[in-house]
């Protein structure tokens, strides 16, 4: 099979952390209630943080360790609907208590088959109470991540992340053709740069990115910009919400990115003779 269809769920999550959970857990019910056969996704997105305000000072309160309650219901919400879920991504804390910004992908049985750990901590200061540092409550993840699925190789990072050429270039040299990116860009930085970085991402790589980001919302502290998007490895934005809650679903042609990549070959044309991408994992 060449081509998936993906739904990318994107809203503006409250306090009560089932409540959220409950929003994506129905907007799939209706979805699949609704959508005839052909016209069901393969893949589902939801946003960073989906679970919990996006406030670095609430992050460990609303943690659990993997393999808890939320963990579990993302895992049955995926085998009772037969998808692959990008569960956003959730804070997860580990056994000597570290908070990490953490995206889970379960397969159609609701198996775990990929868990990335936010690698690229959002610290930022923009002036007078526009501080926001997420090392003050966030360990930074180790490694990149690279899935597979009956599609091919897929990828998966988180928000700030996408603003790392070098961390796509390691996905794309492995073979993902699809990259998901969970997302929660604020107002400030979300209108210059979210759309500009994810078709740069693709067309630098080759590969198809899907974003899915939190509705922009007037109550919440933290204001995301919403504008959830998918694009293709020639650049072009093959769908795009606005910043209120809303669902995109869009069809990816997984044949382009062989077509793309014969047209124009930029990873033969690469200089490893002067220059190369390596990881350094951490030990």
């Amino acid at each position: 099979m060449r081509k998936i269809r993906v739904m990318a769920v994107q809203f503006a999550p409250g306090t009560d952390k089932t409540a959220n959970f409950d929003k994506v857990k129905d907007t799939l019910r209706a979805a699949f209630d609704t959508l005839p056969g052909d016209a069901l996704p393969d893949f589902v997105i939801i946003p960073e943080m989906f679970c919990c305000p996006y406030d670095s000072a609430l992050f460990e309160e609303y943690g659990e360790r993997e393999g808890g309650e939320l963990y579990r219901a993302l895992s049955h919400l995926a085998k009772d609907h037969g998808i692959y879920l990008v569960a956003g991504s959730v804070p997860e804390i580990d056994d000597k208590g570290h908070v990490y910004n953490t995206g889970y992908v379960f397969d159609r049985k609701g198996i775990m088959i990929a868990k990335h750990r936010k690698v690229h901590l959002f610290d930022v200061d923009f002036g007078p109470g526009k501080r926001f540092f997420e090392s003050d409550t966030l360990t930074p993840g180790d490694r990149y991540t690279v899935f597979d699925t009956e599609f091919g190789k897929m990828g998966l990072c988180i928000c700030y992340d996408l603003r790392f050429p070098e961390l796509f270039r390691l996905m794309a040299l492995e073979g993902a053709k699809v990259t998901f990116v969970p997302a929660s860009f604020s107002t400030k930085t979300g209108r210059p740069h979210f759309s500009l970085t994810c078709r740069a991402r693709a067309v630098d790589n080759q590969m198809f990115i899907v974003s899915c980001s939190s509705a922009y919302s007037e109550e919440a502290g933290y204001k995301a910009y919403g504008h959830t998007l998918a694009v293709d490895p020639w650049g072009e934005v093959l769908g795009e919400l606005d910043e209120k809650e809303g669902v995109l679903m869009v069809e990816l042609d997984l044949s382009r990115v062989d077509e793309i990549k014969g047209s124009l070959p930029l990873m033969k044309h690469r200089r490893e003779d002067l220059y190369e991408v390596r990881w350094n994992r951490r030990k």
